[in-house]
C-alpha cells in the first residue's frame, strides 16, 4: 500500500475513534446517568478532559492531515516532482507525534481515574472509598458507594473504553510516524499527472494495468 494511501486509512481509524473518546467523557459527568447538584461532587480525572482534549480534539487534528495526504500535490516544487509530497509526509509525523501525546494524555488520566475509583456518597459524605485499586477484582465493596446508582460500572467502563481507544490512537499514530518516514524518504508509490501528459516524471517509471504511471 502507497504511504499516502496507508495515512489514509488511519486518518479515517482515527476520526471515529476521537468522538467516541469524547462522547465517553461527556458521559462521565454524568454519574450513573445522573446529573448531579454539586459538581465538585464529580470525579477529579473527569475534569482533565482526557478524553474531550487529549484523544479528541488533539486527535482531529493529525486525523485530517493523515487523510489530505494521499491526494495531496507532488509537483512543481523546486523542479523536484517529489519534494511536495515527500515534505507533506514530513509534516505528518509531526502531527503523528501530536496525536501520540494526546492518546497518551488520555491513557494517563484513564489509568489514574481507574486505580482511584469513583467519587461517590458512601451515606455520609461524597468521597473516593476504594483505594489503589482494589475495587477492580472485588465486587463486593462496591455497595460502599451508595449513589449515584450504578456509578461503580459506569466509572469503570467508560474510563476503562478511554483506555484501550487511547492506546489504539496512539498505536495508530506510531505507524504514522513510520509510515511518514519512509514516504519522507522514499516518497509516495504514485506520482501527480500521467507519463503522457507531463514530462516531469522521475527517470525510472512503471506503468500499472490502469496506465497510471508509478515513480520509483
Amino acid at each position: 500500500m502507497c504511504t499516502g494511501g496507508c495515512a489514509k486509512c488511519l486518518g479515517i481509524t482515527l476520526i471515529p475513534l476521537a468522538v467516541l473518546c469524547t462522547l465517553a467523557n461527556i458521559l462521565l459527568f454524568f454519574p450513573g446517568g445522573k446529573v448531579v447538584e454539586n459538581n465538585q461532587n464529580i470525579t477529579d480525572e473527569v475534569w482533565y478532559f482526557g478524553g474531550i482534549l487529549g484523544s479528541g480534539v488533539l486527535m482531529i487534528f493529525p486525523a485530517l492531515v493523515f487523510l489530505g495526504l494521499k491526494n495531496n500535490d507532488c509537483c512543481g516544487c523546486c523542479g523536484n516532482e517529489s519534494c511536495g509530497k515527500r515534505f507533506a509526509m514530513f509534516s505528518s509525523i509531526i502531527f503523528a507525534a501530536v496525536g501520540v501525546l494526546g492518546a497518551g494524555y488520555c491513557f494517563v488520566v484513564s489509568a489514574v481515574a481507574l486505580n482511584r475509583g469513583p467519587k461517590c456518597d458512601d451515606g455520609k459524605d461524597w468521597l473516593y472509598p476504594f483505594q489503589d485499586g482494589n475495587y477492580l477484582g472485588n465486587h463486593t465493596i462496591w455497595t460502599m458507594c451508595k449513589s449515584p446508582d450504578t456509578i461503580v460500572p459506569w466509572h469503570l467502563t467508560l474510563f476503562a473504553l478511554l483506555l484501550v481507544m487511547s492506546g489504539i490512537q496512539a498505536v495508530l499514530c506510531g505507524i504514522q510516524v513510520v509510515n511518514g518516514l519512509f514516504g519522507t524518504i522514499c516518497g509516495d508509490c504514485k506520482c501527480c499527472g500521467c507519463c503522457g501528459v507531463s514530462n516531469r516524471c522521475f527517470s525510472l517509471i512503471t506503468l500499472c494495468a490502469d496506465n497510471s504511471c508509478i515513480c520509483t
